[in-house]
């Protein structure tokens, strides 16, 4: 990824993880993970995590319904040579790690398998 990507995806989590924090309920956390755009830069997937996970759907519909307000507000906020159309996706990455570090929690591992 590129610098100008990397500076672009930072200014896009950062915006809304602001959002999300003026606007959402304080039932549910969601959290901003990462963020990719199409290679013409016309649209961005934000892939978010929720607790409790039971409120997955009520965030994404929540995100969706205010995904026209949200990009309105980047357009006032930040100067993108192309404002993309955004949608939201769970990040089933973050989910699959805290699956993998709750099943190795408490595992030991031999001293001969640990290096120098």
């Amino acid at each position: 990824m590129s610098a100008r990507d990397e500076r672009a995806v930072s200014i896009l989590l950062e915006n809304i993880g602001r959002y999300i924090a003026r606007e959402a309920g304080r039932g549910t956390l969601i959290t901003p993970m990462r963020a990719t755009f199409s290679k013409d830069r016309k649209n961005a997937t934000i892939y978010v995590s929720v607790y409790p996970e039971s409120q997955e759907g009520n965030a994404i519909d929540f995100l969706m319904r205010h995904k026209d307000l949200f990009r309105n507000e980047l357009k006032k906020t930040t100067r993108f040579a192309r404002l993309p159309f955004i949608w939201f996706e769970i990040d089933k990455g973050e989910r699959a790690r805290q699956a993998f570090e709750d099943a190795t929690r408490g595992l030991e591992i031999p001293k001969e398998d640990i290096p120098d």
